[in-house]
């Protein structure tokens, strides 16, 4: 029998009777019930932290520090190019706070997410279909350029770049922080740009907790050196990167997993199966992760940051959940360099190394300002690695 495919409860502490009603909170805003993570137990050692879009964090705090300090004002119009998750959680920080929107999307916008940015207000320029995600991305790049040269008044959010974005994960430590027992916790999550991972490890580190934090690549990102490998079917988005992230901190990591778009549908699918939680690919990757984790660590908290729901992956990866592998005969292979890298799921101790050669930018995750190039340009925001859709 497949793991899960039977009834049983699989965690601790079950009960049939219902937990008791506790008071809601009436939320001025939108953004504020979706940046709200539900906390889940799956197991008596890791614990879920589920997100409708864990980007809001981002786009929020980043958006109130902008208008702290002057960088932008009420009415100014923000710019930056996504393939989506973000594009939505900027929009509804613009629409919060009185701020303009204009986003350069990628072909990977559907009509839905394009009339919910309309709706809020957003101005959107779709870029013709492209025979690559790098192509794609660098269009899109072209395009946002463009715009600034003949809008100077437009500030370019640089997703990517600005360490900005690293400030709204403090809100969500503090969350955990009230929420979670004392104790030493891991960390588990999609690497992407950096923001989600770092910003929040860096906040409990700073807070006194002993963090360890886990971090999650696709075969064939710069970001922690395995660019040399292509997965076929890798169609995450976010996870990794073709070219530099100024926002990753490299130091800041302990371990490394790196995962192909296979072991993903089986962590996916398995959480579905097992826990009845419908979530994203970068989350069944994690919660693949974790578990392997947790298996060794017996008795220290693992938390799985879950960025985005499952929606989008519904035909590309749910509907297709009887090729799925069984999680529970899934080992990574262990390495002590990139140099042994190898598909389709290895593991290392990064122990806090710097940046691969090839993941190197001038751009540091504390700027705030475009940084140049020798060249005397500035660099372009990343192409995405889609990891596993």
């Amino acid at each position: 029998m497949r793991a899960g495919a039977d009834a049983r409860p699989r965690t601790a502490g079950h009960s049939a009777r219902p937990p008791r009603p506790s008071a809601a909170t009436v939320h001025e805003h939108i953004t504020d019930a979706v940046k709200t993570p539900d906390l889940i137990r799956l197991t008596d050692d890791v614990v879920l932290a589920r997100f409708e879009t864990m980007k809001v964090y981002a786009a929020l705090g980043a958006v109130r520090s902008l208008l702290r300090r002057g960088r932008v004002v009420p009415g100014q119009t923000l710019v930056d190019s996504s393939s989506g998750i973000y594009a939505l959680a900027l929009a509804m920080a613009c629409h919060r706070y009185g701020l303009r929107c204009h986003i350069v999307a990628s072909t990977t916008v559907d009509a839905t997410m394009r009339a919910q940015l309309e709706i809020l207000g957003a101005t959107v320029d779709a870029m013709p279909p492209s025979q690559s995600l790098r192509l794609d991305q660098e269009l899109r790049v072209r395009h946002v350029r463009r715009l600034l040269a003949e809008r100077p008044d437009f500030h370019w959010m640089r997703q990517y770049h600005d360490g900005v974005h690293h400030e709204g994960y403090r809100e969500f430590a503090e969350l955990l922080t009230e929420s979670l027992p004392e104790g030493p916790l891991t960390v588990v999550g999609a690497v992407g740009t950096g923001a989600s991972t770092g910003g929040l490890a860096r906040a409990l580190r700073e807070s006194g907790r002993s963090v360890r934090l886990v971090g999650i690549q696709p075969f064939g990102s710069v970001t922690f050196g395995s660019e040399r490998f292509e997965d076929p079917e890798a169609i995450i988005a976010g996870i990794g990167s073709s070219i530099p992230f100024g926002n990753v901190r490299h130091e800041l990591y302990d371990t490394v997993h790196w995962l192909d778009f296979r072991h993903a549908m089986a962590g996916a699918v398995g959480l579905l199966r097992e826990h009845a939680v419908f979530a994203g690919l970068s989350t069944g990757a994690a919660h693949l992760t974790a578990s392997w984790e947790a298996a060794r660590e017996p008795g220290r908290l693992h938390l799985v940051l879950g960025a985005d729901t499952g929606h989008r992956y519904a035909e590309r990866v749910f509907a297709r959940h009887a090729e799925a592998l069984d999680p529970a005969g899934l080992r990574p292979r262990t390495i002590a360099s990139t140099a042994e890298l190898r598909p389709p799921w290895s593991v290392m101790e990064w122990a806090g190394r710097a940046a691969p050669e090839a993941a190197r930018t001038t751009e540091g995750a504390g700027s705030t300002e475009p940084a140049t190039t020798v060249e005397g340009e500035v660099p372009s925001p990343v192409t995405t690695v889609e990891l596993l859709p």
